[in-house]
């Protein structure tokens, strides 16, 4: 099983390195400490500040050479397939082919009402939307005129879908490149049902993101205000390497463990699990 981390940029104390020289950091030591990717997640309308992760992404083609870079995971239907359908292209050509798309729906209401997007029909919209994006990479005339493509970019990036493990949604991630689980709403049970379905439909790479880590003698517990239902906060080591060994033995191919953004020197724990 592959380790990938995850980071969540954040408001670093006053007087300390800027964001983009500890974001550049942090990236570099993900790499420099060979985990297999980086991954950002996306929010914008939650009451705390975030970064846009494509934007931030850019940044980080420039300063690394070898890491996977992706998105897990982006709320589609919170923005317009083409105009999405070109950043995307922009990220895939500056990474040289290193950036994987994870999409999904969305959970949070909030992020829709800042955009005027109907939150209720955001499972109707998406399979749409991942084809007007399809189509934008092929080249094709999808509202008027064609957005030109850049030589090897053609198709798109890899895209893996962030979804639950409900028959329809498992079955278009088979279609797709990937299924990304989420360690904050899925049970262990989840993960496994849904493996198995994934599988049977010949799916491909199988993901768990968003596993909040933190090894500091006192953690301050889950992140997000909610219980996290796969998490290595307050965990000994080996206690998080045995439940990252029982997801490789599910047959997960790559678990991304969230390292909280402003204690970057835990990624040496993190490294050291597997």
């Amino acid at each position: 099983m592959r380790l990938g981390i995850v980071t969540i940029p954040r408001q670093l104390p006053t007087g300390g390195a800027s964001m983009t020289d500890h974001l550049i950091d942090f990236a570099q030591q993900v790499e420099a400490l060979d985990f297999h990717g980086l991954w950002l997640t996306d929010a914008f309308g939650r009451g705390r500040t975030t970064l846009d992760p494509l934007s931030a992404l850019g940044l980080l083609c420039a300063v690394t050479k070898r890491v996977e870079l992706g998105t897990c995971v982006i709320q589609v239907p919170v923005r317009h397939p083409v105009e999405h359908a070109h950043r995307v292209q922009t990220i895939n050509l500056l990474s040289g082919g290193r950036f994987r798309f994870g999409v999904g729906t969305g959970s949070t209401k909030a992020d829709f009402d800042c955009v005027e997007a109907d939150f209720d029909t955001r499972f109707k919209v998406l399979p749409g939307m991942l084809e007007v994006m399809r189509r934008t990479w092929n080249g094709e005339a999808v509202n008027g005129h064609p957005i030109s493509v850049w030589p090897g970019t053609e198709g798109g990036p890899p895209m893996m879908l962030g979804a639950w493990r409900s028959p329809r949604w498992i079955n278009l991630a088979a279609k797709l490149d990937g299924w990304i689980s989420s360690g904050i709403h899925s049970k262990w049970e989840d993960v496994e049902i849904g493996l198995r379905m994934y599988r049977e439909a010949g799916g491909k790479r199988a993901i768990v993101a968003n596993i909040f880590a933190d090894f500091r003698p006192n953690p301050e517990g889950s992140p997000i205000g909610r219980p996290l239902t796969i998490s290595l906060i307050g965990e000994s080591p080996r206690e998080a390497g045995d439940k990252l060994k029982h997801l490789a033995d599910m047959g997960i191919d790559d678990a991304l463990v969230v390292c909280p953004f402003e204690d970057p020197s835990q990624l040496e724990t993190i490294r050291g699990l597997i």
